[in-house]
């Protein structure tokens, strides 16, 4: 099928960093149609030699899934255009509609990559251009609002002029390989759906570290905050993947029913969950890598703030499947290293036949790395080869990655897997709107607490792994954060 794209800020961080490359390493790898055209949109006025010089720039800056070839380069660059035009403005995106969408039997993928305030204007401005129809698809990216309130206004003016089946809630952490990867483990091998429940499943970690700060996004970061930028949607959605049940089907609908059944299961947090459960923190100066940093106050375009960097907080889903589990939740910024995993650490063995040896204690656990690096292991105990008597064990990991199966060296990227699931009419790895809604209401009852009874965060030490807090939130239970073991 014939496709347009149109990226709407596409001279935007987003779409220089994310998105180009992405389709790039698409049309390397033959996954676009011969046909396929990229336009991107934005209101400052700029030659098509320039824009493509500075799409040229980040390729030199970023891992690529795929070389740089001169050649594919002219091929992809032959069908990506820039087009000084304002999205809002329904006369501007009739004329560039005159010029270049006149055949409307072409797929048309509407990328908004701008902030939520004006995903309004844009959807207006098309639909009064005569721009929407059937195989028109629009995809949107977070925050998508500052709270359940404010998603359903933003969420009324998208589905006002398309239809839910239109719209592609775009998350990228759901487009990574060991994510991908985790619903093939679970669902078709036999030996560990079984083992998947309270009764061999002691906790479940899911950590998002960023060495980096607020990169010079200081305002918008200071009206999100920890808690909305990762913790409503990246953190949420790793844990309903990893805590739905088996669907029916693979199929789009079949997999967000389960999800959502997840997140309805989440236990309310009321004063006294919010006070033991869930821990803030802002970075003070400090060093990474060896190199002075500031504090979150002192970045540039700073003022005093209250806003959350760091968010550790004890979950729980409330089924029969998951009663008595915690499932610890963590990001922050400036912390120690840079890392995303998901850690499911299994139960002890009822009654160990071998000697106890000192500092090892280890349990099963799979370690599923999303990045720096994108892994998936089993760790396991094995018997440390020898003639000792007493059996001495260690922990081995047995890894599930299998990099060699991709010959280019690398996963596909993320945004490469979700830009042709769009492309594809494929909607099974975005978020539904019912998703979004039920995830803001649990993460509201928490910030309602906090705006009545003050909660202000606890500071942490650029370059450290957060508050103290943050370690006694899981020591009190006996556990630790896999990367303190």
């Amino acid at each position: 099928m014939a496709c347009d794209l149109l990226i709407v800020g596409g001279e935007g961080d987003l779409a220089l960093r994310k998105l180009y490359p992405a389709l790039y390493s698409l049309w390397v790898s033959d996954c676009l149609g011969p046909d396929t055209r990229v336009f991107a949109m934005a209101r400052r006025a700029e030659e098509q030699d320039v824009f493509l010089a500075r799409v040229r720039e980040w390729f030199d800056l970023r891992p690529k899934a795929q070389p740089f070839e001169e050649g594919a380069w002219q091929s992809f660059t032959a069908r990506l255009s820039y087009h000084s035009a304002d999205a809002t403005c329904a006369e501007d995106l009739n004329a560039f509609c005159a010029q270049h969408l006149q055949d409307r039997a072409r797929d048309l993928v509407v990328y908004l990559a701008t902030p939520p305030s004006i995903f309004g204007p844009v959807c207006q401005a098309l639909r009064d251009a005569g721009i929407v129809a059937a195989n028109t698809r629009i995809v949107v990216e977070k925050p998508l609002g500052e709270d359940r309130e404010s998603y359903l206004e933003i969420n009324r003016q998208l589905t006002d002029i398309f239809d839910e089946a239109q719209v592609y809630r775009i998350d990228h952490y759901l487009g990574k390989e060991p994510v991908q990867n985790l619903l093939a483990l679970r669902f078709a091998n036999t030996f560990l759906e079984p083992l998947w429940n309270n009764h061999y499943i002691d906790n479940v970690q899911i950590s998002v570290a960023e060495s980096i700060g607020v990169s010079g996004r200081w305002d918008f970061y200071d009206a999100a905050g920890a808690m909305r930028d990762m913790v409503q949607n990246h953190l949420l959605q790793l844990l309903c993947l990893l805590a739905m049940e088996p669907p029916a089907r693979l199929e789009a609908e079949a997999v967000r029913n389960e999800k959502l059944k997840v997140l309805t299961c989440l236990r309310p947090m009321d004063e006294a969950s919010v006070r033991d459960d869930v821990v803030l923190g802002q970075y003070t100066a400090g060093a990474i890598d060896g190199q002075p940093v500031p504090g979150y106050c002192q970045e540039e375009g700073a003022s005093r703030s209250t806003t959350e960097t760091f968010v550790a907080l004890k979950a729980h889903v409330d089924n029969w499947r998951w009663a008595g589990i915690p499932f610890y939740l963590r990001t922050g910024k400036r912390l120690q290293s840079r890392f995303s995993e998901i850690v499911v650490e299994f139960k002890q063995v009822p009654h160990s036949i071998f000697p106890p040896q000192p500092g090892l204690n280890t349990p099963n656990r799979l370690i599923i790395r999303l990045q720096p690096d994108e892994t998936i292991s089993l760790e396991l105990m094995n018997k440390v080869a020898g003639l000792d008597v007493a059996a001495p064990l260690r922990a081995v990991a047995l890894d599930l990655s299998f990099p060699e199966e991709n010959p280019a060296g690398a996963a596909p990227d993320a945004y490469q897997r979700l830009l042709l699931d769009v492309i594809r009419e494929n909607p099974t790895l975005f978020v539904r709107s019912d998703e979004v809604e039920e995830a803001w209401k649990w993460v509201d009852l928490i910030q309602d607490v906090w705006a009545r009874n003050g909660k202000q965060p606890e500071t942490y030490t650029a370059g450290s792994w957060g508050p103290s807090s943050a370690i006694a939130l899981i020591a009190r239970d006996g556990r630790r954060w896999r990367h303190e073991q």
